[in-house]
Formats: structure tokens, sequence, C-alpha cells
């Protein structure tokens, strides 16, 4: 089994790449990670379109999230869905993160036609990875691991993937104590697969309940992952206390404008550090990420948006904001 990455490589790794700046992505036609990926919902021409308008930003990276049933029902399909995506991801100049699994939103998951969104419900949708009667079970962690190691190997050398982020947000959900064992096996399985990408698990609560979780996750990452969606000062304080691991730093999810976390305050802040960072959301589609958290059935789309980028025709919510995006991104801009 391979070892967790040194600081010098780790490092040399980071300093090989451009500043990371990117999205959270998933197409506007998909409610969640099934009718992302299944075969027959799979939209690699939406993919391309909006993979276009991220490049358009100046985006060289997105996050996209997988699903555990998507290898118990079609492991080969799955794989070849994935090398179509990242070919037409690779050729916008957009490089990705895979997430494997995820705390966050529903606890069911079925395989074949996904529910349309409940109007106006923020990721009405969007559902956990395993669901929570697999996490405490166990009996079903075989097939955890067939798919880990299946998408892991198939891919361990491919430079379209940038990371491998193996866990979002354990403990969500209510899931504080049961996630902890699969967070740990889930890095034993990457490791004995040891890729050529580094291996990540982002911090997302500060508070003392996480802290089991939050130091795992930072003792056995190669590269340092957070989560941000406060006002600037919050993000600084964080920046500066995760930048005392002395690795690589990279914010795989911010920006929520109600919150005050905003690309004209925090983008600069990134860039001057060399600090990675995918705000959430590129284009307003079925996850309804424009509503807020926990919003409520019915409401109307609120006037200042939550997350996202683009309506789904392409144009922007804001062409100040995006012209901010654009003058961030340009490789000349120093804002020190």
């Amino acid at each position: 089994m391979s070892k967790r990455w040194s600081q010098a490589r780790a490092k040399h790794w980071y300093d090989e790449q451009p500043w990371l700046i990117g999205c959270n992505f998933i197409p506007s036609t998909a409610i969640n990670q099934l009718e992302m990926w299944q075969a027959d919902t799979f939209d690699l021409a939406t993919i391309d379109r909006e993979l276009g308008w991220a490049a358009g930003l100046g985006f060289n990276t997105v996050r996209v999230y997988l699903h555990d049933l998507l290898w118990l029902a079609d492991a080969d399909g799955l794989l070849e869905r994935i090398n179509q995506y990242l070919t037409v991801a690779s050729k916008h100049g957009i490089r990705t993160t895979l997430v494997f699994f995820d705390a966050c939103w529903n606890n069911y998951g079925y395989l074949g036609k996904q529910p349309q969104p409940i109007p106006g419900v923020h990721n009405s949708g969007w559902l956990q990875s395993p669901t929570g009667k697999v996490l405490v079970d166990g009996s079903a962690w075989g097939r955890l691991e067939a798919y880990v190691v299946g998408v892991m190997d198939y891919l361990r050398d491919d430079e379209r993937v940038l990371m491998w982020d193996l866990y979002n947000e354990p403990g969500n959900e209510g899931y504080l104590e049961s996630s902890f064992p699969l967070l740990q096996a889930v890095f034993a399985w990457a490791r004995r697969v040891n890729p050529a990408q580094p291996l990540t698990v982002g911090v997302w609560d500060e508070g003392s309940a996480f802290e089991r979780l939050n130091q795992f996750q930072l003792e056995h990452s190669d590269i340092i992952t957070f989560h941000n969606y406060e006002p600037l000062e919050s993000l600084e304080r964080q920046m500066t206390a995760l930048q005392s691991y002395d690795r690589p730093l990279i914010c795989t999810e911010y920006m929520a404008r109600t919150r005050g976390s905003y690309f004209a305050t925090h983008m600069p802040v990134f860039k001057d550090a060399r600090v990675g960072c995918y705000n959430w959301g590129l284009v307003a589609g079925k996850t309804q990420t424009q509503y807020p958290w926990y919003s409520s059935q019915g409401r109307p789309e609120p006037e200042l948006w939550y997350h996202d980028i683009f309506y789904s025709d392409g144009t922007p919510y804001d062409e100040t904001e995006v012209n901010v995006i654009k003058a961030t991104t340009a490789p000349d801009v120093v804002h020190r």
C-alpha cells in the first residue's frame, strides 16, 4: 500500500499547475449524480456547451460527483461515459476533480428515471452516496470498494484527472460517527491503487464535534482542501490556519452571495495567495442552486441568486460579475 505524499512531492505537483480556478459542475439538465451519468440521460452535448462557458470565464478545472450505484448498474458503461466526459472537458482546457462519496442531501437513491425538481427547493434531488443504510450496515462495502478501485485504476495515470476527492463532507446529515469508518476505508482503498493524482478530503465544519474527522482528513490528504461559504474575514482566517500544514491549499467549495461570499471579494484573495478555488455552481438548472439552502417549496426565484453564474441559455446572471471573474482569471492580474 502506498503512503501519503510527502510535503515535497505535494509542493512539486502544485508548482507544476497553473492557478487552479473553476467550479463544481453538473449539467443543467441533470437533477443529481445519477441523471448526469446514466446512459439514458447522459447529455454530452449540454456538458460540452456548458463547459465551453466555463472555459470562457478562464476556468481550468471543475469538480464533478460520481455515485456508487452507477458502478453497480453498469461499470463498463460508466467508465466509457467518464472517458467521453473527460475528452470533452480536456478539449476546453479543463481538468477534473472527481468525487466518489457524498454525505449531503437526500438519503435515498435508485437507478432509472429520476424525479423532477421540486419547485423552489435547492438540490431537491441530490443524493447521498452511499445511502445511510449502506453506510451503517457495511455488508455492501465490497461493492463500494470495487467502485472506488475500479474507477481509480482505470484513470490512475490519466492527466485529464486533476485530483481525487474521496468523500464530500463526511459527517453531514447526522452521520457524524458513522462516516468515519468509510472515510478510513476509502483512503485505504485509494492508497492501494496508488494513482498519479493526489488524494484529498476537504474539511467543511470547524466545530468541535468534527475534530476527529477533520484531523484524520488533514493528516491523510496529499493536498489540503476545504469549504468556506462565509465572508472574507472567515476565509482569510481559515486559510491562515490551514497553511500551517505546509501543503498546497485548495478551496473546493465557496461563493454563496446571500452569505457574503462573492467572486469580487474572494477570488482576488485566492489568486494572490495562490490558493485554488471552486465556486459552487455554473448554470442554473435542475439542481436549482440559485435558491438558498433549505428553501421552501414554491418560493419565487430569489432576486439575489445563492449560487450559479449563467442561465440555461448561457446568459450571465450578472454581467458585471462575469467581467470580474474574467478579469481575475487573466494571467497577468495581480491584486496585491
